[in-house]
């Protein structure tokens, strides 16, 4: 098995959406926010590459929007799904497997691509994995969450005939070397692959840990539509990840790919960071 970094460009989004109650004097400290309080966030997908399979974990935001839609989130960078494919001799044909830890747009936006007035899945070849519950949730959404799910990067996937879901079983091995945790609080149904690497446990962590910056407990996105639930998530999983020596993968913090975790006087805080190329 190889692991590698797939990075898909950085957008922006407010920084006291990203941060909740937390006040901004605290916050900027770690994320420095521009003139219209925006902080800069990754969009950091995993390529795992394994025997005959080729499988993406998220997709990031896409191309397929219009210019006004993409205005509210100044993308920018010069990374790009095929670009960094195409570093590592691979091309969107390739994947074989594309996992999605749940469809908000700036995950799952890459997986419909847009000719002219038609929409169609992105990697032709590959199986797209959700799971029912999470499916339902999205294709129904709540007020709140409408503005996540787009229906244009959801309903392509399965008028394919290349959508599957996943058992919501906790700790379920969907593949060898990979289970799937659960958690609920960011939306529901969210997956989080577990997967096993050179002796160690990596965690993808979606929108559970966006970044190194979120790892105080009261640090709850506004986005969160269960925040407390997300602080009960939150709080085990990080004793969990001290306890079990796990490497997390962020996916949105704009500087720092992985890190391990360490117990301190105010809390659970980061003991290394590192690329997962230095892995």
């Amino acid at each position: 098995m190889k692991l590698h970094t797939i990075n898909t460009g950085l957008f922006k989004l407010d920084g006291g959406a990203m941060f909740g109650v937390v006040p901004k004097a605290i916050w900027q400290k770690t994320n420095p926010a521009d003139s219209n309080n925006l902080c800069t966030w990754a969009m950091r997908c995993l390529l795992i590459e394994d025997g005959n399979k080729l499988i993406l974990v998220d997709t990031g935001i896409g191309n397929k929007q219009d210019e006004k839609f993409f205005s509210h989130y100044d993308l920018h960078g010069d990374d790009s799904m095929e670009k960094s494919l195409s570093s590592l001799g691979f091309s969107l044909a390739d994947i074989t497997d594309v996992f999605l830890t749940h469809l908000h747009f700036d995950h799952v936006g890459g997986a419909v691509i847009r000719d002219q007035d038609t929409l169609s899945p992105a990697f032709k070849n590959a199986t797209y994995w959700s799971n029912e519950k999470h499916w339902q949730w999205a294709i129904e959404p709540n007020a709140r969450e409408k503005a996540s799910f787009l229906k244009e990067n959801i309903v392509p996937i399965q008028e394919s005939g290349q959508l599957k879901f996943i058992e919501e079983v906790e700790n379920i091995n969907w593949q060898p070397n990979i289970n799937i945790g659960f958690a609920y609080g960011h939306t529901d149904a969210m997956m989080l692959p577990k997967i096993s690497y050179k002796g160690r446990t990596i965690i993808y962590m979606a929108d559970l840990l966006p970044s190194i910056g979120h790892l105080p407990l009261p640090y709850v996105m506004a986005y969160d539509m269960f925040p407390l639930k997300t602080l009960t998530e939150k709080l085990a999983f990080l004793e969990e990840a001290v306890d079990q020596n796990y490497i997390l993968f962020l996916e949105h913090d704009p500087i720092h790919e992985c890190c391990t975790l360490q117990r301190t006087e105010k809390g659970v805080r980061v003991a290394e960071t590192f690329n997962l190329s230095d892995f």
